[in-house]
């Protein structure tokens, strides 16, 4: 697909441009109202694709688990692998900006097939939930106060790590959204041991000397929306020698974890970041406990 495209799609889903302006600015690329709208299911998430664990998949088990932050319950998708007898460290899965949808889940179910204890958290389940409308979703997620959110995401951390089954070792991944969330997590908590973040937003840099947490940082080679501030952040975590790497994997866009996404969904560099997130994991978590299948 053209790339002005994919990036204009970007912008839209980034709310940058409403819906009726992104449709006729796509109407504009496509040639016709007809071919932007023949064009649209392709670059929106198509949850009926397969997912890699599915949710009735017999070797997890799948609550709904809630913690208190502000006064307020927020509540999470927790899953966790059956046949796992010790404790286990904790990860913290943070959704895209559209919230808790099929594929972050998806990813949480991954991740506890991994051997952790993953904790989806709902950032708009305190508003009523994730709701079925994206748009809507988007909407709600702008409207979010970002103290108070970080605030429920670092004591996430808190109530991940005080659970019964956790080793106490807790580690947070997130993606587009939920990627800069990371970044503004690690700034914040102090328990944090290791982030990664799949193309997100970079934080303040006057709170990087209060990192704690190790960082692994992707970064998709065609997301110059993200990108420019890749170099700012990277001198500002060697100037208060904090523990990051950095991965840029080149020729792909932004959300290209995203298997739901088939304009944009990248499989090798998504295989690849996988088995790194994993291995950073293993290596400032703790390794988990082997998974029986």
């Amino acid at each position: 697909m053209d790339q002005r495209i994919i990036d204009l799609y970007d912008r839209f889903t980034h709310g940058q441009l409403d819906r009726r302006e992104f449709m006729d600015r796509l109407a504009t690329l496509a040639g016709s109202v007809a071919a932007a709208s023949a064009l649209l299911p392709a670059l929106m998430n198509d949850y009926a694709r397969a997912a890699i664990v599915e949710d009735n998949d017999p070797r997890v088990e799948i609550t709904t688990a809630s913690y208190e932050s502000g006064g307020a319950t927020v509540k999470g998708y927790l899953v966790r692998a059956r046949r796992v007898a010790a404790k286990r460290p904790g990860v913290i899965v943070i959704h895209e900006n559209r919230g808790l949808n099929p594929h972050i889940k998806d990813v949480t179910r991954r991740m506890a097939l991994a051997g952790y204890l993953a904790f989806g958290v709902d950032f708009l389940s305190v508003d009523g939930g994730t709701p079925e409308n994206e748009d809507r979703g988007r909407e709600m997620i702008a409207a979010l106060d970002r103290p108070t959110t970080v605030k429920r995401a670092v004591d996430a951390v808190t109530f991940l790590a005080a659970h019964p089954e956790s080793t106490g070792a807790v580690g947070a991944v997130g993606f587009c959204w939920g990627g800069a969330m990371v970044n503004l997590l690690a700034e914040n908590s102090t328990a944090l041991k290791a982030g990664v973040a799949y193309y997100g937003m970079q934080p303040p840099l006057d709170r990087v000397p209060d990192i704690k947490a190790a960082l692994l940082l992707h970064y998709a080679g065609l997301d110059n929306r993200i990108n420019e501030g890749i170099p700012a952040y990277e001198d500002a975590l060697k100037k208060a020698g904090k523990e990051y790497t950095i991965y840029v994997y080149e020729g792909v866009n932004h959300a290209f974890n995203n298997d739901t996404s088939p304009t944009r969904f990248d499989p090798a560099a998504a295989e690849l970041a996988w088995g790194r997130t994993l291995d950073f994991f293993a290596k400032h978590l703790g390794a988990p406990p082997p998974v029986e299948t």
